[in-house]
């Protein structure tokens, strides 16, 4: 369980660090597909479904979502 916990721990860190040179599109389709995989992955989860798969159908909504209304400012 460390071993996982130091992957996500270093991916937080790249993602922190990849994102300060990032366009507010870019910055908006990253922050939705993230909030929606989450997001999705709680909703099938709750729901009796499949985490992964609502991780994948969220991240998609919310990454096309984000990258609207980052367009539209």
């Amino acid at each position: 369980m460390k071993r996982y916990g130091w992957i996500v721990s270093a991916s937080v860190l790249v993602a922190i660090v990849g994102c300060t040179d990032m366009t507010p599109r870019q910055q908006g389709t990253m922050s939705g597909a993230a909030i929606g995989a989450a997001g999705g992955a709680g909703i099938a989860a709750i729901a009796g479904g499949n985490a992964w798969t609502g991780a994948l159908i969220g991240g998609v909504a919310g990454g096309v979502a984000g990258n609207m209304k980052a367009g539209h400012q």
